[in-house]
């Protein structure tokens, strides 16, 4: 059995080596594995870094992608040129623990095609742990998953998962460009099972993911995955629609068959916002929609390579130009 694990990088330079020497002593009772980075267009020496470690060791392969196109891509990049009979995923900054691939491997033996990981929040003694934000807004957006989606995803899913060659394949055959990993391990429906871990602490550097770029991963998340709040704005408008006509046949009834006149100037401008602000977020809503399907439309490539380890196949999303 061939694993290759698959560990997208952005500014991680100072990660690298450790990374890598941690691996090959957690890997060492494997018969044959590979490691491959993939560099999200680094603006430090991480590519530079990921060349000479290539040459060093024949086990250490790295995709370059020609600028960042995102998390997502740069995991599809590396599940596309990946050669193993499974592949792991995992971050580069050490929050991923390597120790935890030898049970993940032990559990595709016994027949599973997805080893799932679910992060628990806690951490060693001495870790620093989630930000307090972080940790809200990831509890934040799996509940709306629950209420919004239509696949199951559950709290603390990460992108630490061990998959089978046929599990790649079913995942690759999914062509859209924005390509939500987390909905779409368990949609593709395989044989699955679930391990926990504690996330190590970062060993260097910061987090690359700033809150606006965690909405518009949570947005991805449920728009990819169900057209429920398309639903939720038709139901709301239903129900306003009917609130406003019932109010204007009271209206209607009170100027014709009494002598007295609805007044209220504050509450009609005070009904007037608040009715306008909805129909601007249901517009938002439908706009994210209209915004997939025009990237969808214009079929570009998922993300470009700008360069490559000697060896490592050709074919794949990204085109090299």
């Amino acid at each position: 059995m061939s694993l290759t694990v698959v560990i997208p990088v952005y500014n991680e330079e100072e990660n690298l080596q450790p990374l890598a020497r941690t691996l090959m002593e957690v890997l060492a009772g494997q018969p044959a594995f590979t490691i491959l980075f993939v560099d999200d267009g680094s603006g430090d020496g991480s590519l530079a870094l990921l060349k000479k470690m290539a040459a060093q060791d024949k086990r250490i392969a790295y995709l370059s992608l020609s600028r960042n196109f995102g998390h997502q891509a740069a995991l599809r990049a590396g599940l596309e040129v990946a050669q193993g009979d499974c592949v792991v995923t995992m971050d580069g900054d050490f929050q991923h623990p390597p120790e935890l691939i030898p049970s993940m491997i032990e559990a595709y033996r016994k027949g599973f095609d997805i080893v799932a990981t679910r992060r628990l929040d806690a951490v060693p003694d001495g870790g620093k742990g989630l930000a307090p934000g972080k940790r809200l807004s990831s509890r934040l957006f799996y509940a709306l998953m629950k209420v919004l989606g239509d696949v199951k995803i559950e709290p603390g899913s990460a992108d630490f998962r061990l998959l089978s060659r046929r599990a790649v394949k079913a995942l690759l055959s999914m062509p859209e460009r924005t390509l939500f990993l987390r909905g779409a391990v368990p949609w593709i429906g395989f044989p699955s099972t679930e391990l926990s871990y504690r996330p190590g602490n970062r060993r260097s550097g910061s987090s690359k993911y700033s809150f606006s770029a965690m909405f518009s991963f949570a947005l991805d998340g449920i728009t990819s995955f169900s057209v429920k709040p398309l639903r939720l704005a038709s139901m709301f408008g239903c129900l306003i629609s009917a609130a406003g006509f019932l109010y204007a046949l009271y209206a209607l009834i009170v100027r014709l068959f009494t002598d007295k006149t609805v007044e209220g100037w504050t509450s009609l401008l005070i009904s007037v916002l608040i009715i306008g602000g909805i129909q601007l977020i249901f517009m938002g809503i439908i706009g994210e929609y209209l915004g997939k399907l025009f990237l969808e439309a214009k079929h570009r490539p998922h993300y470009l390579v700008k360069e490559r380890s000697p060896g490592l196949p050709q074919d794949g999303g990204g085109i090299e130009r």
